[in-house]
């Protein structure tokens, strides 16, 4: 027992020591002052927009694309999926108005998605560059011009990544802790492991992609309910660097109650379950700066839903006083550093962003004990409806999020 202990407690620190790491340098890449020389040109780009269903929202999204202050050709196609509310008729109505908005109606057929829909506008239009934003995004006027300058001036370059923010935040505790997850994990490590490796990962939305690169790594696969993290295998397996532009900004709405959080982490989990099946039966994806893509995915879905039941356990067993150990490393410690990693990251990620706040401080100081703890749950309802798929031989399901009110 003591040695199987030990094991566990040095690995749960080498992780641990990992993601402190990570923090670390990319708070220094976020406090860096960056300042990119406008382009002599600017290329062609063209935003795709997949839609279903979006009518709450997508009036908003469409105004704020009319915002977006780019010096070069931009073309907009909002890809319509077989809608059945007013998106059709909103977006009709935007490119009416302006030339460069296109409402295209997207054919169904199988399987259903975002991937399939985006495979389509990849492949009706010739510009220089896609940029994805999602049905319910409104990207800051410089988002797109910043995302650009990033993937034209960083040699090797085949894209660029921008910052999501929480349109909704202050809605309820749970949009402010997906707020300050997504500053944490979505900007402050990426923008760590661009520091460190040079290494990228598209976040679905507000992301940029050279498109004859696109092309060459085969487009996106219509299997993958997490079609943004499989795109970036893809793309640095074949040496395409992705830089991290925290400065290029969008505001999107998230989840405003657990119900609808639930049903979207568990696809976002499932089609990372998918893409774990995927990796390990790829050889090729554990080589080159694919390496450390491939072992993080591991670490993030295994390794650390595996400490994470292992402390849990450990910390009530001994709690109650049902265990001792006499190991030099106890789980009970562990799970305390944790929490404490956990709680500096988020802090440190409001500073960053200038906004610390006596709420969040008290949110951030319960998530590990709230939020982080869902991973188990999302864990289970993934592998249950991964294996279900698998079991059915059917197409995945991409079950789009609910929206909840349009913002203006």
């Amino acid at each position: 027992m003591v040695v199987t202990l030990t094991i566990i407690a040095i690995s749960f620190w080498l992780l641990l020591v990992y993601y402190s790491i990570l923090t670390i340098f990319g708070l220094i890449f976020r406090g860096q002052k960056k300042t990119n020389a406008p382009l002599t040109s600017y290329p062609s780009v063209t935003i795709l927009i997949p839609a279903h269903n979006e009518g709450v929202v997508i009036a908003d999204t469409l105004f704020a694309m009319t915002k977006i202050q780019y010096p070069g050709d931009l073309q907009i196609f909002l890809l319509n999926d077989n809608s059945k509310d007013e998106t059709g008729e909103i977006a009709d109505y935007y490119a009416d108005m302006y030339k460069n908005i296109y409402h295209i109606h997207v054919p169904p057929r199988k399987p259903s998605g975002k991937s399939r829909v985006l495979n389509y506008g990849l492949k009706i239009t010739d510009s220089d560059y896609i940029c994805v934003y999602d049905a319910d995004n409104q990207p800051e006027p410089d988002a797109l011009r910043l995302l650009v300058e990033a993937a034209e001036t960083t040699p090797e370059a085949v894209g660029a990544v921008g910052y999501v923010k929480t349109i909704n935040e202050t809605t309820n505790s749970l949009t402010r802790m997906i707020a300050l997850e997504f500053s944490v994990f979505q900007l402050t490590m990426q923008a760590g492991r661009w520091k460190l490796f040079k290494l990228g990962s598209l976040t679905g939305t507000n992301m940029l992609v050279r498109r004859i690169s696109l092309l060459e790594a085969g487009g996106y696969d219509p299997k993958a309910l997490a079609e943004d993290a499989d795109l970036t295998l893809s793309l640095t397996g074949k040496g395409g660097l992705l830089p991290i532009v925290p400065e290029a900004k969008t505001w999107e709405q998230e989840p405003e109650t657990l119900r609808v959080w639930l049903k979207q982490r568990t696809r976002w989990m499932q089609g990372n379950l998918y893409l774990i099946e995927k990796t390990l039966q790829n050889p090729d994806y554990f080589k080159g700066r694919n390496f450390i893509h491939s072992v993080q995915l591991l670490a993030v879905y295994v390794c650390f839903v595996f400490f994470l039941i292992v402390s849990d356990i450990w910390f009530f067993l001994g709690m109650f006083g049902i265990v001792e150990s006499s190991a030099s490393v106890p789980l009970l410690v562990l799970w305390f550093e944790s929490w404490l990693i956990y709680f500096i990251q988020l802090v440190s990620s409001q500073v960053m962003d200038k906004r610390v706040r006596l709420r969040d401080l008290a949110i951030s100081f319960l998530m590990y004990f709230t939020y982080a703890q869902l991973w188990l749950i999302l864990l289970i309802r993934g592998l249950y409806f991964q294996i279900k798929l698998k079991r059915s031989d059917d197409d995945p399901i991409w079950d789009k999020t609910e929206r909840f009110r349009k913002f203006t």
